[in-house]
């Protein structure tokens, strides 16, 4: 399962860090992440008020699951 996590603080740093460990998981983003998040999950430059920007990049890469933190 592909996971675009959206969002840059603590809270998602924790959903990263679980999601992370879970064996269904293919791929894990993070936009626009954080450095702690970035140990999880690659971060793209993408920013959270951007919604179109988030939806191209969701279409692209198959996102099966949006986590909104």
């Amino acid at each position: 399962m592909n996971i675009l996590i959206i969002g840059s603080g603590g809270r998602e740093h924790a959903l990263a860090w679980k999601i992370a460990r879970s064996p269904l998981v293919g791929k894990l983003w993070a936009a626009p992440g954080n450095p702690g998040i970035a140990q999880e999950a690659e971060c793209v430059a993408i920013s959270m008020e951007d919604q179109q920007g988030l939806v191209a990049f969701a279409r692209e890469n198959a996102v099966d699951l949006v986590v909104v933190g």
